[in-house]
């Protein structure tokens, strides 16, 4: 007789080595996972953003803001959401500045780089909706690169299981960042057990999260920023039952964790946003696009940069955007000719305004005659009437002699 194995038959193993050192300057697999997520999302935005009627290269533009304003607010979420780390009894202040020892919070990355990406898109005359929108899918995309971040810091994981896809995961060495603590013989040195990887659960989810914004807006052709919002639901459902099998330390609000409270509101926020706003997709034509750049006063070529012109021209970003339909926008793609501006709303808005004044105006003639006209009335009436008179006079002379006969 034979007793089954105690170990799992299939494993999903961690790496032993986070960072490596390249001469002096030590290279960490989370910011690699960060940067790759990032150029994943910007490839996606750019894409979408041109099929918008978006000149080439505003990514960059906008990524030059975003990427900087969404670290600092996902340092800024974490060291609020665990100010005990850095401001409590045993608390350092100065580690709160030490983003490079991990600590970002996805909430505060959205949020900060949601006011980087506004910013930009004011600067380069982009609805902000359509920034969004063009980025809805690519973000999850970049978050599932990044989640495997988690995976070489051996963290995040979820509690023990069995599971053919249980991870295994290494105790990391304190003295020794990025690198897993080792036994005598030199061997990485593994946690007892198998535990759920949570890491790989949310990667997959916003791969699927990706997937389901990519459909549903080829679909409904969403715009307004509903793209981006289908977005956060998609992430902040998945983020809710992922973040409840968490096992690594978190602040709890009675009884539950913390980003379990955040995820419920942030997914009621953009359901609420989703349902109430309504609009057609949102396209965009250049306005006052630059032309070719004119030869100095006086023809002397001297002053030409002739290594630009054998490079060909590069693309100008125009000076701003108009928000067109897309029908307005594929004749625009077809023909060139820009389409007839269509009255502001504004300006309709003061159209209706003056419309509204005309009539209170004539209504209030119209009032002020009728009550001349209500006043002259009794003066009419009280004054005499010389062919009535003379009836009345008549008709009292042929009474009297006929009272005195009978």
């Amino acid at each position: 007789m034979t007793l089954a194995p105690m170990t799992p038959l299939a494993a999903l193993p961690s790496p032993s080595t986070a960072v490596w050192q390249l001469g002096p300057v030590p290279i960490r697999a989370y910011a690699l996972c960060i940067i790759v997520g990032i150029v994943v999302a910007c490839v996606v935005t750019e894409y979408r953003l041109r099929r918008r009627g978006v000149a080439p290269g505003a990514v960059l533009d906008i990524a030059v803001w975003a990427v900087p304003a969404g670290i600092i607010g996902a340092r800024i979420y974490h060291v609020i959401t665990s100010p005990e780390k850095y401001f409590g009894a045993d608390g350092q202040p100065l580690k709160a500045f030490a983003i490079w020892e991990g600590g970002l919070g996805i909430w505060g990355a959205v949020a900060g780089g949601a006011v980087g990406a506004w910013f930009a898109a004011r600067q380069l005359g982009i609805p902000f909706a359509v920034v969004a929108d063009a980025l809805a899918p690519g973000l999850p995309l970049a978050q599932a690169v990044g989640r495997f971040g988690n995976w070489f810091n051996n963290e995040l994981f979820g509690g023990r299981t069995s599971l053919p896809w249980g991870l295994q995961v290494h105790v990391m060495d304190p003295d020794n960042p990025g690198h897993a603590l080792r036994d005598d013989a030199g061997k990485p040195v593994l946690e007892p057990g198998l535990y759920h990887p949570t890491f790989l659960y949310e990667a997959l989810w916003n791969v699927g999260v990706a997937a389901l914004v990519l459909v549903l807006d080829r679909k409904l052709r969403l715009g307004r920023g509903r793209a981006f919002a289908l977005y956060v639901m998609g992430y902040t459902a998945g983020r809710f039952w992922i973040e409840l099998m968490r096992t690594d330390e978190a602040n709890h609000i009675l009884g539950v964790r913390l980003n379990v409270w955040t995820a419920a509101l942030v997914f009621l926020g953009a359901l609420v946003y989703f349902l109430r706003v309504r609009g057609p997709r949102e396209y965009l034509i250049p306005v006052g696009e630059p032309g070719p750049p004119v030869p100095p006063a006086g023809g002397d070529v001297s002053q030409v940069d002739l290594s630009a012109r054998e490079a060909g021209a590069r693309p100008v970003a125009p000076e701003g955007y108009r928000v067109v339909t897309e029908e307005q926008f594929r004749a625009y793609r077809e023909t060139g000719a820009v389409p007839a501006e269509e009255p502001a709303a504004a300006d309709e808005a003061d159209r209706d305004e003056a419309d509204r004044d005309e009539a209170d105006q004539a209504g209030a003639e119209e009032a002020a005659a009728g009550a001349d006209a209500a006043e002259r009335e009794p003066a009419d009436e009280a004054r005499p009437d010389p062919d009535r008179a003379d009836e009345d006079r008549a008709g009292a002379g042929g009474a009297r002699p006929a009272d005195r006969d009978s």
